[in-house]
């Protein structure tokens, strides 16, 4: 018999869940039959409620993920908990790609967690709404131009500054066609640009020939 005098968070965080808890992805987690049979061992007349839109559909999404509601309500007291509708690494599921399985699955493991808030193995969650490490990422890479030549994202951000700079002073390119390749990828701009000083500088060459020809015709 549980002390009257205790409360119902007391009681339900005072029972040890370590046998019964399950790991997946690294992290620790009770089955949702087995949560809610202890709950009810100890109050009988606790109850659950999946909450419904307007439209009587079991789960609400904003247009690109989804999420479950579920509460839990013991000795009068309900608590309520919003999960996202995930995949197996914990990802939330893109609206479009959300299943029925998926659905049940969010609201078993709601309903889980929702008995955690009233303290049944609510030690087992402690840190996983911590952001996780990140991974350190290898700077990403751009091969770009006639050459191939290959830059990281900042040094080729560097270039294609100077090349702008260069396109506009040496080669009379337009303040809109500059801003233009300040707006696009960086590898676009690049290859933007070369073709265009190339283009110019071939009009150039061509131009020379045009007078140079023209200079030794001989005069009328």
């Amino acid at each position: 018999m549980r002390d009257k005098e205790t409360s119902v968070f007391e009681t339900l965080n005072a029972v040890n869940v370590n046998e019964n808890k399950k790991k997946k992805n690294n992290l620790d987690y009770l089955s949702w039959a087995w949560a809610w049979a202890e709950l009810h061992k100890l109050y009988p007349d606790a109850t659950s409620k999946v909450y419904e839109t307007d439209q009587g559909i079991n789960y609400w999404n904003d247009g690109k993920t989804a999420w479950v509601k579920v509460g839990v309500t013991v000795d009068g007291l309900e608590h309520i908990e919003y999960l996202p509708i995930m995949d197996f690494k914990n990802k939330s599921i893109p609206i479009n790609n959300v299943t029925s399985t998926d659905v049940n699955k969010a609201i078993q493991r709601g309903l889980t967690k929702a008995i955690a808030r009233h303290g049944l193995g609510l030690y087992i969650y402690a840190g996983e709404d911590i952001p996780e490490e990140e991974t350190p990422q290898p700077p990403k890479l751009y091969v770009v131009g006639k050459d191939k030549k290959e830059f990281d994202e900042q040094k080729l951000q560097v270039l294609v500054n100077k090349m702008v700079s260069i396109a506009g002073k040496q080669y009379g390119a337009t303040l809109d066609e500059q801003k233009n390749w300040l707006k696009i990828p960086l590898d676009e701009a690049y290859n933007a640009i070369e073709s265009f000083v190339d283009d110019k500088k071939e009009a150039e060459i061509e131009a020379s020939k045009d007078s140079m020809m023209q200079d030794s015709l001989p005069n009328q």
